[in-house]
């Protein structure tokens, strides 16, 4: 992996200039499609890296950011984006923003509503390409909340769900029921604005069961990685033996590790390429699952 300060440098020239290319080691190119609007709402954007020169697309990995459902900017995992690229040089990248919810309005529908909308403007804007429509779902904090749920929750309709192939959830909060999860700081902004109860659900689900990611996860679910800092004031780490223990229970294949250090730690220079080489090991062994 290329130095970090190498790729401050890229970020810097990218995202300060009007530049279509981004040139990275080993002769990796990408053209870059800024502020794409997926939708009527200004929030509804995303960031669009396409390999060059490749005469496929594995698939699209989604970039989902965090920021507790109410904060943050696909900005935030720029950084993070142009490291994955080297590694995964075959696949196109969406870095995408989203709706987020104040104190007037929700989470759910509208972010997952979000994602669904997102992947569908991808199909399409990709789809005179020899593309692989298969998505990895790849999000932190909030956003690997909304990513395990729009992979996990079958009550949703999203026309694209059945096209995700793994989800990639870094200190993600899988069961908003653990009491551990209580000491978030912004629970009760949570516990009010998660749902738009206005909206109609089945009466045989709950709305507290609704946007909690493991009361989905059955057989189908996709395979699913995680990782979760051992000194998380935000997320605590019981969130992983919770989310491991219930895709094991379903014999979903997943993976979860541990990194050292706190909620944001995760992508900095000692933990990042972990992070990286763990997903890139992983989908190799979801794809060569498939084929057997």
């Amino acid at each position: 992996m290329k130095n970090y300060l190498l790729l401050s440098f890229l970020i810097l020239i990218l995202f300060n200039c009007k530049e279509k290319t981004i040139n990275l080691d080993n002769n990796i190119s990408f053209t870059v499609q800024k502020n794409l609007s997926y939708g009527n709402d200004p929030a509804q954007k995303l960031d669009l890296y396409i390999p060059k020169n490749k005469d496929s697309i594995k698939g699209i990995f989604v970039l989902i950011h965090g920021g507790g459902w109410k904060a943050g900017d696909k900005s935030n995992l720029n950084y993070f984006a142009l490291s994955m690229m080297e590694k995964f040089p075959d696949y196109a990248f969406a870095n995408i923003n989203y709706r987020l919810a104040d104190n007037t309005s929700f989470i759910l529908p509208n972010q997952t509503n979000d994602i669904d909308n997102a992947l569908g403007f991808l199909v399409k804007r990709l789809s005179k390409t020899k593309l692989n429509s298969q998505f990895i779902l790849l999000g932190n904090s909030a956003g690997a909340h909304l990513s395990l749920l729009y992979g996990y929750n079958r009550l949703f309709d999203s026309k694209y769900r059945t096209k995700v192939k793994a989800i990639v959830n870094i200190v993600g909060p899988a069961d908003l029921h653990d009491p551990n999860f209580a000491n978030y700081t912004d629970y009760s902004f949570v516990q009010q604005h998660m749902i738009d109860i206005t909206k109609p659900t089945p009466t045989d689900v709950t709305n507290l069961d609704i946007p909690n990611p493991v009361f989905w996860i059955n057989e189908t679910s996709p395979p699913t990685i995680s990782f979760y800092g051992n000194r998380d004031q935000v997320i605590p780490l019981s969130q992983k033996k919770i989310l491991d223990s219930v895709l094991n229970t379903n014999n979903v294949y997943n993976r979860s590790y541990e990194f050292s250090g706190g909620h944001l730690d995760w992508s900095n220079e000692r933990n990042a390429p972990f992070v990286i080489n763990s997903i890139y090991k992983f989908l190799k062994q979801v794809d060569k699952n498939k084929t057997l």
